[in-house]
């Protein structure tokens, strides 16, 4: 059944996408079918600031990992291992490309990739 429009929460949905990711569209396709009110923003063109990312980061109790695109071909040639957590979410800051997307923000909560029974359960609430 549709979730009919806004989330538990009642505020929109940040969601970073790059619509050049097949699990991007496939994202945004199930926000579509579920009739989930969103604001798409372009995780490439307007990369998220340090600010948000520490913010989303400390919201989200996922490790700093989860944040990272770690197929991607920019997160292969990092040595995150000897970086610290602040430098780590500077670097991330530099290039939407090494962060994981989709990439959304509810209002208690934050999602890293795409899982749809994860979203059904957090989105639905």
């Amino acid at each position: 059944p549709p979730y009919n429009l806004t989330p538990k929460g009642g505020k929109t949905l940040k969601v970073l996408v790059y619509r050049k990711c097949s699990t991007c569209l496939k994202a945004l396709k199930w926000l579509e079918v579920n009739q989930v009110v969103f604001d798409e923003r372009p995780i490439k063109e307007e990369n998220p600031s340090y600010e948000e990312l520490k913010a989303w980061y400390e919201m989200s109790g996922l490790p700093l990992k989860k944040f990272f695109n770690t197929s991607g071909i920019l997160y292969k040639q990092m040595k995150l291992k000897e970086m610290s957590e602040d430098e780590q979410l500077k670097l991330l800051a530099t290039d939407g490309m090494l962060v994981k997307r989709p990439l959304v923000i509810g209002d208690d909560f934050v999602l890293t990739g795409f899982k749809e029974k994860e979203w059904e359960d957090k989105i639905n609430g």
